[in-house]
């Protein structure tokens, strides 16, 4: 392995231990875990609770998540590139496509995501300057009136015009940012939980969602749907822990930072479905029962607004203080936005300092272009759902190539010869191995299947041919053969111009 010394003379590092743990938690915490994490329980749950889909998703984090974030943060280190560097390294130049496909399918995601973290901030500002809603009719003409108009468009630029701005002074500045992001956001959520469980009614809530429904864990779907949950809110597989590990220090052990990004972000999404699980139960228990609060906790709304930016702050406005609640919940929906699209904004724009650009042109470059390729789900929210649906399930894809490159490289070679390096404190055995090469490959083409599935027979039964539908499986193969298309036919220039000198 060589020495921190030569290896910073071409790529600077981060500074602490810490400051690339906060800044790997910031890839990891987003709006998966507040967004998305408490509806997906709430649909999961059985009768008696949701507590057999925790235990499924605690489950995915160490048959999926963890051994796949060790992979990403060994890549990084050794490659010492971005995402089609580093993995040509690995596996060599013919694979060099592979590496590009999965951080495409990152970028693809940033290009929306940003628009989200859009709609955080302009709620953030939103529960600031106005009053909250006091019933469905005000809060949908909040979201109807935003959505009508070019406010979308704006805040999407501000979020990568923020975020291009971290970027552009380096992996410093992105440390640095991330050091005040993170525990102001872990301070905002442990505020609000304890907000949420002063509520009459909010313990249960909390019963809810710890109580199991043992019969759900037969249920495939159960499963299925944890292993896409963590593999969202984790960041595993998508290619940023691999960037930021190109960052990483050689003293700094591989497994341990993997097992604190992993266990550190589903902290947070348990603190965070706590919260909301707490006051919606603790709001509305007084006058609806359990099946009615459910109701509205698993309907999602357009592109999954449903609970987060219709719901909650109605709920706000029933309690005691419920604006200052509502501000800090926006505001953490905020800081958790940002801090992974600053890692997207990253991932995109270390490819081209990797070709040989410039990092500020090349951080303009990303930020313009995700602008512009963003604009079409910032003006309508069913593009942005068709595009959530194409590129998160093509994570999957990543997941599968990620283990496909530790596979050729060779399982036992990569954990003895990069992750147990002589300087790590964890010695990691032989279990990763079996995982990454036979329970990785399964839980992806199980989830694939089951993703197929769920398209012709769920989400566009009468249309899944149709390329043109937004949730068929048409979209997704037109989509992902484009990209891997021109990928693979570019190769070998594109391998040649990432690949390490």
């Amino acid at each position: 392995m060589k020495s921190d010394k030569k290896n910073a003379s071409s790529t600077a590092l981060f500074s602490t231990k810490l400051g690339l743990i906060l800044s790997v938690l910031g890839i990891a915490v987003g709006t998966g875990n507040i967004w998305r994490f408490p509806r997906i329980a709430a649909q999961n749950g059985g009768e008696e609770g949701s507590g057999a889909f925790i235990i499924a998703w605690l489950c995915c984090l160490f048959l999926f998540s963890i051994p796949l974030i060790i992979a990403e943060y060994g890549i990084g280190r050794y490659g010492r590139k971005g995402v089609i560097g580093s993995f040509v390294k690995l596996v060599g130049k013919r694979y060099g496509w592979m590496g590009a496909f999965i951080g495409f399918v990152a970028t693809a995601i940033m290009f929306y995501y940003s628009v989200v973290a859009g709609w955080s901030l302009f709620y953030l500002i939103e529960s600031i300057t106005s009053s909250l809603p006091k019933n469905m009719q005000q809060a949908n003409m909040i979201w109807d009136g935003f959505q009508g108009s070019f406010w979308p468009s704006v805040f999407h630029a501000i979020m990568m015009g923020l975020g291009g701005l971290i970027v552009i002074k380096g992996i410093s500045s992105i440390e640095r940012i991330n050091k005040i992001l993170i525990p102001s956001l872990l301070l905002v959520v442990v505020i609000s939980l304890v907000r949420a469980v002063t509520l009459p009614g909010s313990m249960q809530g909390l019963e809810y969602l710890f109580t199991p429904d043992w019969h759900t864990l037969l249920e495939p779907s159960l499963w299925l749907e944890a292993l896409t949950q963590n593999a969202w809110d984790t960041g595993a597989a998508w290619g940023l822990i691999l960037t930021y590990g190109a960052y990483m220090r050689s003293r700094d052990d591989i497994t341990i930072s993997a097992f604190q990004t992993g266990i550190g972000n589903n902290i947070v999404s348990l603190l965070a479905a706590m919260t909301i699980f707490a006051t919606v139960f603790g709001t509305l228990g007084s006058t609806m029962n359990n099946v009615e609060i459910l109701e509205i906790m698993k309907t999602s709304g357009p592109a999954s607004t449903g609970l987060t930016f219709m719901w909650m702050p109605q709920l706000f406005n029933e309690m005691t203080g419920g604006k200052i609640f509502a501000i800090l919940f926006f505001l953490g929906l905020t800081f958790a936005a940002f801090s992974s699209l600053i890692s997207m904004i990253e991932l995109a724009s270390r490819v081209f300092v990797d070709m040989g650009f410039p990092r500020r042109s090349a951080t303009i470059f990303i930020c313009l272009t995700g602008f512009f390729m963003g604009l079409p789900s910032a003006l309508s929210v069913d593009i942005l759902a068709n595009q959530d649906f194409v590129w998160s399930v093509g994570l999957m894809v990543s997941g599968a190539f990620m283990s496909f490159a530790i596979i050729r490289f060779g399982p036992e070679r990569f954990r003895s010869e990069i992750v147990n390096n002589g300087e790590q404190k964890y010695t990691l055995g032989g279990w990763w191995e079996v995982i990454i090469k036979y329970v990785v490959p399964v839980e992806v083409i199980s989830l694939l299947i089951w993703w197929i599935y769920l398209s012709i027979s769920s989400y566009a039964p009468d249309t899944w041919y149709n390329p043109l539908s937004a949730f068929s499986v048409a979209t997704i193969l037109v989509q992902w053969g484009i990209v891997m298309g021109l990928l693979y036919y570019y190769n070998g220039t594109i391998s040649e111009k990432s690949s390490p000198a």
